[in-house]
């Protein structure tokens, strides 16, 4: 197989082979990458995704594989955050000219965005929950009854409420056209508040268990629990569930959205076509690779083992793709997780207009205002770029274009 990555020798450290030919990789993220390949139990390298780009502690779009470890900071607090999409029978041509109604429709039917501080009141969680969610609900909590009970702070915030919930940030739901102009629904979303909780919590636990330690870090954000020690295991617990929740998050909130748009005037009848894909990006596994049953960290990268599907999205106007992994041992059988930001929110928001971002979304029916525009397509990496230097990880399976999106 061809080599498409480049190799970063880092010094007191292992490699990263990073797959960046034809996009740019920011300073920082280089420096972060470095101090991940640091760690003394990295198993080969590192590997970094074309879209790669700073985050707190390790760099998203970074590939971990660690033996007898886990950084906690390297998962993030956005746990289980991932994708999901559904192909119906409907096609461009039955949806109706204008699609207002359709996006307001499904803004109705999924509690999004965040107000009142995420408190009483948030129009991003359930007031009261609704039986679709009440149902999967039942499936996880009696396991989170059991890691509340070891770590009581965690249970102090959102959890039930926030199952088939949207959030904020990049988070979104779209309605797609692919090649055929066939259309599907896509989502994006993870853990909500209480992956956030969990992460945040574990993350400064591995960091008082390490502080004695912290000379010997190259960022004290790369704290770490080592198997057998006191916090392990319960990390693992409650970040696996974390993981199933958001999965679950998912599947509920595409529940909704394929209702909402069956309640749509001048839908025709239709059905889902094809088998969903439901992948994370922000997660760890326990996976073999290179002779040695290893925890793989993927922060901002997707799982492409050999046949795998994945989705890689794009920004508000740009396309996502539904891709097959081609299963490269030298990525640890990963890919990118979207397009990677070009630019912090803040740079973005000085950067561009709403004039600017109006331009950008011309033919999406979307949010078009001052709130989103940290989000506007120009602060992306360009997906086409990000695509081709992965062309050795994935095959593309369908390419999507989204006519309707929906922001928190």
């Amino acid at each position: 197989m061809e080599k498409n990555y480049e190799t970063l020798e880092v010094a007191g450290g292992c490699p990263v082979k990073a797959w960046v030919r034809g996009v740019a990789m920011e300073d920082e993220a280089r420096r972060q990458l470095e101090n991940v390949a640091q760690l003394p139990f990295v198993h080969g390298w590192v590997a970094a995704m074309p879209d790669v780009h700073w985050g707190i502690g390790a760099t998203v779009g970074s590939v971990i594989p660690t033996f007898g470890a886990i950084v906690p900071a390297a998962v993030g607090v956005d746990i289980g955050c991932g994708m999901m999409a559904v192909k119906t029978t409907l096609t461009a041509n039955e949806l109706p000219d204008s699609l207002r109604e359709l996006r307001s429709s499904i803004e109705k039917a999924v509690p999004h965005g965040r107000t009142s501080r995420g408190g009483r009141g948030d129009r991003g969680a359930w007031g009261k929950l609704p039986e679709h969610a009440s149902r999967r609900w039942s499936k996880l909590a009696a396991a989170y009854d059991v890691i509340i009970g070891k770590h009581k702070k965690l249970d102090r915030g959102n959890c039930a409420n926030h199952l088939g919930t949207l959030g904020t940030g990049n988070h979104f739901i779209e309605v797609c056209l692919d090649e055929a102009d066939a259309v599907w629904f896509m989502l994006h979303s993870g853990s909500r508040g209480v992956g956030n909780r969990i992460g945040s919590y574990f993350i400064a636990l591995a960091r008082d268990d390490m502080r004695r330690n912290w000379a010997n870090l190259p960022d004290k954000d790369l704290s770490y629990f080592t198997e057998g020690s006191e916090h392990f295991d319960d990390y693992v617990e409650a970040v696996g569930w974390a993981q199933s929740f958001a999965a679950e998050n998912r599947e509920t909130m595409m529940e909704a959205v394929v209702r909402s748009v069956r309640s749509t005037a001048k839908i025709p009848e239709f059905s889902l076509a094809e088998k969903a894909v439901n992948c994370h990006h922000n997660y760890v596994a326990r996976e073999h690779h290179y002779g040695k049953d290893v925890f793989v960290t993927r922060k901002g990268a997707v799982r492409a083992g050999l046949g795998d599907l994945g989705i890689i999205p794009g920004s508000m106007g740009a396309r996502s793709y539904i891709v097959r992994g081609k299963g490269n041992p030298e990525s640890f059988e990963s890919c990118s997780h979207g397009a990677g930001r070009a630019m912090s929110r803040t740079q973005a928001r000085k950067k561009f207009t709403v004039a600017d971002h109006e331009a950008a979304t011309a033919g999406v029916e979307c949010r078009k205002d001052a709130a989103v525009i940290d989000e506007t397509p120009a602060a992306y990496k360009p997906i086409e770029a990000v695509m081709e230097a992965q062309k050795d990880l994935v095959d593309i399976v369908h390419t999507l274009r989204q006519v309707v999106c929906v922001k928190g």
